[in-house]
């Protein structure tokens, strides 16, 4: 793997009484997709901050490209494109004339942002609306000029703060093959905010992050395969009566409906017990049509896992 851009250590961060963000390290490496991911309050958005140096660590450093943030942050913020969770340019402005008004801020001369402007403009598909208001831009259309707009000063670390929050699903996958093509075509590095646990399995890496913390980081094939065994999905009839009957018997975590049927962490060990107690149980009780197989866990699963982990209420 290359030697990473982004390092974050031991990064912390107090508002008051209330600690955002407790002792959050990192790396990302160029053309690496690091997913932070979590609730909301989790932390994430402010470590985000902290990492473009929008806020000041009370402890921790932050190093980009091997520039520090504290000693050399004009050389580290110089190699950050940030699009923030609220779309936040200028309504009133045209798509090209919000890329012009940050190109100029950042000091590019025409010759530099207009030929790149319109090259991310047709990046994104935007190309044909640069004189369009950006006030009458769809919101998916809206998030992608702020890509656009995060890409005129041609960073080496793309940072995303839960960008595709609010837009429908077919925008959503077109913003992420963009994100996907920054990393594996321009090797790119991206730490991307989502509470999304189908976003985080398009990442390299992902950091489950709750209360501030990074309880666990890895790729989402070894985070799966910390539940490997562990879940079981429940159909049958009536429904009501099979999850009570799953939430009473001592192997079984969580069980959750997921539309028609039921989705059960077990204990380590214990799914093939837990499957012959509960069908003997679900005849026993009259229940019909009873189908109970394991399947694979999701990230979904094992965030929760640890989260409870975490917490103290049960042993991993």
């Amino acid at each position: 793997m290359p030697k990473p851009l982004l390092v974050v250590e031991h990064l912390s961060r107090s508002f008051g009484e209330v600690q955002a963000v407790r002792d959050v390290s990192l790396t990302v490496a160029p053309g690496q997709i690091y997913g932070l991911v979590g609730p909301d309050g989790a932390g994430k958005t402010t470590t985000l901050r902290l990492i473009c140096g929008a806020f000041k660590p009370d402890s921790g450093s932050v190093s980009i490209g091997g520039f520090s943030l504290d000693n050399k942050p004009e050389q580290a913020r110089e190699m950050i494109g940030y699009l923030s969770q609220q779309f936040s340019l200028y309504e009133d402005l045209t798509v090209l004339e919000n890329i012009r008004f940050l190109a100029e801020i950042r000091g590019l001369s025409e010759n530099e942002w207009l030929p790149r402007s319109r090259e991310n403009l047709a990046f994104v598909g935007l190309d044909v609306f640069e004189n369009r208001l950006a006030g009458q831009l769809s919101g998916g259309m809206k998030q992608k000029l702020g890509l656009a707009c995060a890409l005129v000063n041609r960073p080496q670390l793309l940072l995303l703060d839960e960008p595709t929050t609010g837009v429908d699903p077919v925008t959503r996958q077109d913003f992420w093959q963009l994100v996907i093509r920054l990393a594996g075509e321009q090797g790119m590095a991206v730490l991307v905010c989502t509470p999304y646990m189908d976003e985080a399995s398009r990442c390299s890496r992902v950091g489950f992050m709750r209360e501030g913390r990074i309880i666990r980081d890895d790729s989402p094939l070894q985070l799966r395969a910390l539940l490997a065994g562990r879940i079981l999905e429940l159909a049958g009839s009536p429904t009501p009566r099979l999850l009570e009957l799953a939430r009473l018997d001592p192997g079984v975590q969580d069980a959750q409906r997921f539309g028609d049927r039921l989705h059960l962490r077990v204990t380590e060990g214990g799914a093939e017990a837990v499957k012959r107690r509960l069908m003997k149980e679900a005849v026993s009780e009259g229940c019909s049509a009873v189908l109970i197989k394991e399947i694979p866990p999701s990230l979904e699963d094992v965030f929760i896992d640890l989260a409870v982990t975490v917490n103290g209420v049960h042993e991993p």
